[in-house]
């Protein structure tokens, strides 16, 4: 990744809680993760920052990202909200610090809240700061807002079965480093056949062969793991190298069907 020295495996945690969140975050650490992808709209970070602060990690040897949501985009609340994140984060800054989505239909203008989100850096709130869910038109226009050296990371849906090619080699050409959600297509794509072959081949899972894929296009990602075994498997695919014919094969599979697309999306 860039400088900002972000591990290229994370744990996601979105539509985990209670137990089942604690447990996979303790895991995660004891086995090796130093990456923890979170979100105000995911109703955990509370859990999250608990979670950690009973590990025996330091908190700076963790890379912890938020996201701000659409309803906390407005100045008179962005600011209030990424305190409120701290706090439940029990952390005085975060590792990484996004806009979840663009503001529906502009209600609030994307200077204002980009703005924001940079002032907050300058505030020492959080390291870095980026986008979810910008497609390169909207990537142009938070450029025109704060800079394209500011806007660190874009984080959006890639998963074999989504390969969102022309927006990842969009932001790597322009210097934006790739988070990829739902790496594992929401489970549909552990039983291609096309991916079951190649885990024979390497004796490796399927999911091992997509996280494999993203990574090795430079993609980082963040699946949400809850089993010791699920997330030993996930670090392991970090040393699997697939070949030229392998990711030409994977190539293949796009459906260019997503399956995040809320209502509030923006014309992708």
């Amino acid at each position: 990744m860039s400088n900002l020295q972000m591990p290229s495996m994370g744990l996601g945690t979105f539509r985990l809680s209670g137990s089942q969140l604690t447990q996979a975050i303790h895991h995660a650490l004891d086995l090796g993760f130093r990456h923890i992808d979170t979100a105000q709209i995911y109703d955990n970070e509370a859990e999250v920052g608990q979670a950690i602060a009973d590990s025996s990690i330091k908190r700076e040897d963790i890379f912890i990202t938020t996201k701000v949501w659409i309803d906390n985009l407005h100045p008179d609340k962005f600011m209030a909200s990424v305190e409120k994140s701290l706090e439940k984060l029990q952390t005085d800054y975060v590792d990484l610090l996004l806009i979840h989505w663009p503001s529906p239909k502009d209600k609030v203008a994307m200077k204002d809240y980009m703005t924001e989100l940079n002032n907050c850096k300058f505030k020492g709130m959080t390291r870095a700061i980026g986008v979810s869910n910008f497609t390169p038109q909207l990537l142009e226009q938070a450029f025109a807002c704060i800079g394209k050296e500011s806007i660190e990371i874009n984080q959006v849906e890639v998963h074999p079965y989504f390969q969102n090619q022309h927006l990842v080699n969009y932001c790597q050409t322009n210097g934006v480093d790739v988070v990829g959600y739902m790496p594992l297509g929401n489970k549909q794509i552990l039983d291609d056949d096309v991916l079951k072959a190649l885990a024979t081949k390497y004796d490796k899972s399927v999911a091992q062969i997509a996280l494999a894929w993203q990574m090795q296009q430079n993609i980082a990602t963040i699946p949400a793991s809850t089993s010791k075994e699920h997330l030993q498997e996930n670090l392991e695919a970090s040393e699997l190298r697939l070949t030229p014919e392998d990711m030409a094969a994977i190539a293949k599979l796009d459906t260019g069907q997503r399956l995040i697309d809320p209502e509030f999306a923006p014309n992708w």
